[in-house]
């Protein structure tokens, strides 16, 4: 029998996942639109591979993530390589099933309990460190989650639940019932964030971030591929908006309004800062500045090819360079800086007092 490979992070940074003990990488990778789709067989392997040799030991997926193929890809690569369980972090979601049904989906007791069962076995694995409710659902009362979430704790299918593209109000009424019934409240929020998509990862979870230090692992950082440049004068035959012209059919007449020709303009000039002021990419840029937000536990990537994934981890040496001169060129050409709360004519408080950002 094999030695299992040593897991070394290199010069990976590593963050607490929000209020927890658990520690996960800055960078992380997930299998959405990628594996089991787009992504199968031995890329997975190589892709999942490189990214356990860069300092990634965290990988995300979910039951929906193609049919359940994603899990199922990600389960044979981290049995095929021999990992020692205890150096990976796994995530997966639980909310839209892999089949219809009435009880095939949602968050009543019954799909997460089942949910997490297949999921586990997809996976081939007895537990994941986080699942996630990858959606609220408005349908099942809060309690119902709150107490199914824990009972998977209970019986060690997971170490720890939370929640992703929650609102503020729904976050805080599992947090109240947790309270309440001295029950795990959720640990971490998987929202989209990045420069184009600010005011709920930075405004509305304002109030959630101080209340319960909640953390972020952040999807779409490069806002499917806009903040790369790569469409900045086009869409390029085989890149993600080609290849998945349906799915992005949305976004790709976005572009072709005059909102959408001012985001190209936007990428354009940070392209150029990027390049001359810190020598880097535009991508490497735009993740960084994700990374660089405090309420970041972790930015997820995408990979399609091992070269895309070293591309994007030299975000790790532009964080350090986001000084505060930087980050307000970069907020002068985006020039969508959530506001403040209102606060009706009244003068601001010392920004220095402790509860000055309430």
């Amino acid at each position: 029998m094999s030695t299992p490979p040593t897991f070394d992070p290199k010069n990976m940074p590593f963050r607490r996942l929000g209020p927890s003990g658990l520690r996960v990488p800055v960078f992380s990778l997930g299998g959405w639109l990628t594996f089991g789709k787009s992504v199968v067989g031995d890329p997975c392997k190589e892709i999942m591979k490189l990214a356990f040799e860069n300092g990634i030991n965290m990988f995300d997926t979910a039951e929906v993530y193609s049919q359940g193929k994603s899990e199922e890809e990600m389960g044979r690569v981290i049995k095929e390589l021999g990992w020692r369980r205890s150096d990976i972090v796994v995530t997966t979601k639980l909310y839209w099933g892999t089949r219809p049904g009435p009880n095939n989906g949602g968050l009543s007791r019954k799909h997460i309990i089942e949910g997490t069962q297949e999921s586990l076995a997809r996976l081939q694995l007895d537990y994941v460190d986080v699942i996630f409710a990858h959606r609220a659902d408005t349908n099942v009362p809060m309690e119902e989650v709150v107490r199914a979430f824990n009972y998977v704790i209970e019986k060690g299918w997971a170490f720890y639940w939370a929640t992703s593209e929650w609102s503020s109000e729904q976050i805080e009424e599992a947090y109240h019932i947790a309270d309440k019934l001295h029950l795990i409240p959720p640990i971490a929020e998987q929202c989209q964030h990045n420069m184009f998509h600010r005011e709920r990862p930075e405004k509305e979870y304002a109030k959630i971030y101080s209340s319960y230090n909640i953390g972020t692992t952040v999807w779409s950082a490069l806002a499917s591929g806009l903040l790369t440049g790569k469409y900045n004068d086009g869409i390029p035959e085989g890149s993600r908006f080609d290849v998945e012209k349906s799915f992005f059919s949305g976004t790709l007449k976005e572009l072709q309004s005059p909102e959408g020709q001012e985001k190209i303009r936007k990428v354009k000039e940070l392209t150029k800062l990027a390049q001359e002021e810190l020598q880097t990419t535009p991508s490497a840029l735009a993740l960084a500045w994700v990374a660089r937000n405090p309420n970041t536990s972790t930015v997820i990537l995408g990979a399609t090819k091992p070269e895309q994934l070293l591309e994007n981890l030299k975000a790790i040496e532009v964080i350090p360079k986001l000084t505060p001169e930087i980050l307000e060129k970069i907020e002068a050409i985006l020039g969508n800086k959530p506001g403040g709360v209102n606060q009706y004519g009244r003068p601001s408080l010392d920004p220095f007092g402790k509860l000055s950002h309430l």
